[in-house]
């Protein structure tokens, strides 16, 4: 099977080391890649969210199936290209990625739907936001209506300072905050069949202790040793599947990776989220515990058999990902560093870059790489990842130093 693999980012790595390791990919090639990805795969120039590009592209590799990694080209249609080429492509039609692309729509499924969710608000201006704020009060959440990297939200105990990111995205989504340790699900489904993946916990914050402005996610673990045993089954009865039947209902199923956010109450899961590919880093933890060859269960998911694969199998132990950033990041990330010590394994590539003059590795991104260990258990699956981190040096890089603490010394409580 030849893949052609979308994208070049931390996840798209992660992505792209689990298909190289799948027996059944004859050949990977990645688009626009990395150059970690470039370890493991041919590297062609594209641009990732022009539909025909990427079609055109997959036409000439003769991909029998191609793989789409971030959000943006899903949105724009990506997806809905390649098809019609008569290609197979793990990831959803434009119209199901509006999942992601509109968290109105998003919250309109899910009320038809009835998933568990956070009330909401959908405003445009400052009067409807106000008057949002005003009832559903403080802690404030609110959310850019569109795309945002995941970094489009803001909760704060700052009235002034929710109306004023609202005022700056125009579009948003006002919500009632939800209290209790987040979840993130990953969901393979081809629409009507559904796998769901370990669940892991990612760290949106910059600070240690959930500090600071939100990034687009700091470090990740899984498994959850402090997750009720009925959760997944509890999260695909009440909000997989009856989303996946409310999409076939409006004549747009959703095929593809259903990316599930929760907030773990006192009352349940409830979503938080859905995005429409895998996160990041989460994905990162998760495939490092697969065992099932990756290729073949997203090219079940693509050809709608997805109900004849095998159950999942999973490695023992545990896994933990540190994410190391740019001086700067979020707000002003500065690139063009020089990277020592990033070719060891377990170091996955997010934002880096070759210096054309002599190959020198570059920081070309906000999150620049991450290193990413497993283990019999979270504690040593931690140090090792810590490890990596510590051998990297990147001028005025940044981490997180609590990644997976608090559930290693068992801190992490659900609301009564």
């Amino acid at each position: 099977m030849r893949v052609l693999l979308v994208g070049g980012g931390g996840r798209e790595h992660a992505l792209a080391l689990g298909l190289a390791g799948d027996p059944a990919v004859s050949a990977l090639i990645a688009a626009p890649g990395n150059p970690g990805i470039a370890s493991v795969a041919e590297l062609r120039p594209v641009n990732a969210s022009d539909p025909s590009a990427v079609a055109a592209l997959a036409v000439e590799t003769a991909a029998d199936l191609v793989v789409i990694g971030p959000e943006a080209p899903l949105v724009a249609g990506v997806a809905d290209a390649v098809r019609a080429k008569g290609i197979a492509v793990f990831g959803p039609s434009a119209e199901a990625a509006q999942l992601e692309g509109s968290k109105a729509f998003a919250k309109d499924v899910m009320t038809a739907a009835g998933v568990p969710t956070a009330r909401a608000y959908v405003c445009t201006d400052e009067e409807s936001t106000a008057r949002a704020l005003d009832e559903l009060g403080a802690p404030y959440v609110v959310k850019d209506d569109g795309l945002a990297a995941g970094k489009g939200v803001v909760v704060t105990d700052d009235r002034s300072a929710a109306l004023a990111h609202a005022a700056e995205c125009g579009r948003v989504v006002v919500e009632e905050f939800l209290d209790g340790p987040e979840v993130s699900l990953f969901v393979v489904t081809d629409g009507e069949a559904a796998l769901p993946l370990l669940p892991a916990q990612d760290f949106k914050r910059i600070g240690n202790g959930d500090t600071g402005p939100n990034t687009g996610g700091m470090g990740a673990y899984a498994p959850l040793p402090w997750a009720p045993s009925d959760l997944v089954d509890g999260v695909m009865r009440d909000v997989v599947h009856p989303t996946l039947a409310e999409m076939r209902r409006r004549g747009n199923p959703f095929a593809g990776l259903l990316y599930v956010g929760l907030a773990m109450t006192a009352t349940g899961p409830r979503v938080i989220e859905f995005n429409a590919r895998f996160g990041d880093p989460e994905t990162q933890v998760v495939l490092a515990l697969l065992e099932t060859p990756l290729g073949g269960l997203l090219h079940a998911a693509a050809t709608g058999t997805l109900a004849e694969h095998p159950p999942l199998l999973w490695r023992d132990g545990s896994a933990v990902t540190v994410v190391l950033a740019a001086q700067g990041y979020p707000a002003a990330p500065r690139t063009g560093d020089v990277i020592t010590g990033a070719d060891r394994p377990g170091i996955i590539h997010a934002g880096t870059a070759r210096r054309a003059s002599d190959g020198a590795l570059l920081s070309a991104g906000g999150r620049v790489l991450c290193g990413t260990a497993t283990g019999p258990d979270l504690a040593t699956a931690r140090d090792a990842a810590y490890a990596l981190v510590g051998g990297v040096e990147l001028a005025g890089s940044q981490h997180r130093t609590d990644i997976a603490a608090a559930a290693i010394d068992g801190r992490i409580t659900i609301p009564a």
